[in-house]
């Protein structure tokens, strides 16, 4: 046929070469064109933390607010959700893959409705040790990760006796003066309750 081809180089080649050509092109557009039909539509998820800053006093139960937003995807179900916080100790993990991971701890758990973007942090009877900026992190089906910008949670002590926040050392001192001076009334009205007493006796005698 290589014979025929070169002493021959009439229509039927160009026809052949360009049957040849036109397979070619509907492979190429074929092959293009599979890969856009299997690739799913890329995510673009929104994580929104709320408020910036939260307080507390010690006890309280905090909730930490994270909504997700994807137009294209109404469902999130697939999502895989992790909390974690950063503190002067560094970064602490508190929930994996929509789980908390903390041993023993069943204070700090995920609430909300996953399906509906909800996937707050709830913290329970909170202490100064909590105190942190937390972070919600989502990983997307396809491996991309989406993190929040954080809320930084302060936590307040407990109110002292006289409706102020006292730390320790200013509670013993209050404590220190009251008790000092008592004393020092006593001390001063002793003699005082002495005289009166004295004069009871005699107003009795008489």
């Amino acid at each position: 046929s290589a014979v025929l081809f070169s002493l021959f180089p009439g229509t039927d080649v160009g026809v052949t070469g360009g049957g040849a050509n036109k397979e070619n092109a509907a492979a190429v557009i074929h092959v293009t064109a599979q890969p856009l039909l299997l690739t799913p539509e890329p995510w673009n998820l929104l994580v929104t933390q709320t408020p910036a800053k939260e307080k507390a006093k010690e006890g309280e139960t905090v909730v930490l607010n994270c909504h997700l937003n994807s137009p294209q995807h109404p469902s999130l179900t697939d999502l895989m959700v992790k909390w974690y916080k950063e503190d002067e100790k560094g970064q602490m993990d508190l929930l994996e893959k929509n789980v908390t991971i903390l041993p023993n701890n069943s204070r700090i758990f995920m609430s909300g409705d996953l399906s509906q973007g909800d996937v707050s942090l709830i913290i329970l009877n909170v202490t100064t040790s909590d105190h942190g900026i937390y972070f919600c992190e989502v990983t997307l089906p396809d491996g991309k990760v989406v993190t929040g910008d954080g809320t930084k949670l302060r936590i307040r002590r407990a109110l002292g006796l006289f409706g102020i926040e006292e730390s320790i050392g200013t509670i013993i001192g209050v404590v220190a003066a009251g008790i000092g001076g008592i004393v020092v009334l006593i001390v001063v009205l002793t003699p005082q309750l002495r005289k009166c007493i004295l004069c009871m006796r005699q107003e009795t005698r008489q």
